[in-house]
C-alpha cells in the first residue's frame, strides 16, 4: 500500500471510529534533493552541531542470518522510537548507504536491543563496518524472530518489518512488535550527547 493509500485508510478508520469532524488526507509535500548547483539551506556541520544537543538513547538493531548469509546482522542505532500503541509499532532510521540494512531487509525481521550505560564498548563494536560484530558477544535468540537478543541490555523489542519509507539520505523502517521484554529494570540507559556517551 502506498502512502496515499495508507492516508486514505487512516481517514476511513477515523470516520468509522466516530471522529468529530471529517478528516481529509493532506497533500504529499514535494520533496527533492538539493541540486549540485544549489546551496543547502543548512550546512551539514551546523546541522550536526545543533542536533547533537538532543540526547538520545542507544540501541543495537539485530537480525538473524537470512538465506545465503554467513551470520546475523546488527548495527548501532540512535534513531529508535516508539511509534504506535494500536497496533504496536516502533521505528528506526538507517542510512541508505548502510551495508547492514540490506541484510536486515532480507531477513524481514529485527530485534531492537536497548543498551545500558555499561555497554559503550559493545555499541562501538556494532558501529564499525566489516568486522564480525558478534564475536565474543553473549546473546540468545529472540522468541518471535530468532534475531540475536544481546545479554545485559535494558530491554528488547522483537519485530517484523511493517513498512519502509524514504527520508532524505536515510530510510525510516517501521516494525510491528511481536514480542518484547526488559532486562535489568534498575539499570541506567546508555545516552549519546554531543558526540559522546553520557
Amino acid at each position: 500500500m502506498g502512502q496515499a493509500g495508507m492516508a486514505e485508510a487512516a481517514v476511513r478508520y477515523l470516520r468509522a471510529a466516530g471522529a468529530a469532524a471529517p478528516v481529509e488526507p493532506l497533500p504529499r509535500p514535494e520533496l527533492r534533493c538539493v541540486g549540485e548547483d544549489e546551496r543547502a539551506p543548512v550546512g551539514q556541520a551546523e546541522f550536526r552541531r545543533v542536533l547533537g544537543n538532543f540526547a538520545t538513547g542507544v540501541a543495537v538493531v539485530t537480525a538473524p542470518a537470512a538465506d545465503g548469509e554467513s551470520g546475523p546482522a546488527g548495527f548501532a542505532c540512535q534513531s529508535f522510537s516508539s511509534l504506535s500503541l494500536d497496533p504496536p509499532l516502533v521505528a528506526f532510521m538507517v542510512g541508505r548507504m548502510s551495508t547492514t540494512w540490506p541484510r536486515i531487509a532480507r531477513a524481514g525481521v529485527f530485534c531492537v536491543n536497548v543498551l545500558a550505560d555499561h555497554q559503550g564498548e559493545l555499541c562501538r563494536g556494532f558501529a564499525v563496518s566489516g568486522a564480525d560484530k558478534f564475536a565474543g558477544v553473549a546473546h540468545d535468540a529472540a522468541p518471535a524472530s530468532g534475531s540475536p537478543r544481546l545479554a545485559g541490555t535494558l530491554a528488547w523489542i522483537d519485530c517484523t518489518i511493517h513498512a519502509v519509507h524514504t527520508g532524505g539520505d536515510h530510510l525510516i523502517v517501521v516494525g510491528r512488535v511481536d514480542a518484547l521484554g526488559t532486562g535489568d529494570e534498575d539499570g541506567r540507559p546508555l545516552l549519546f550527547h554531543k558526540g559522546r556517551f553520557l
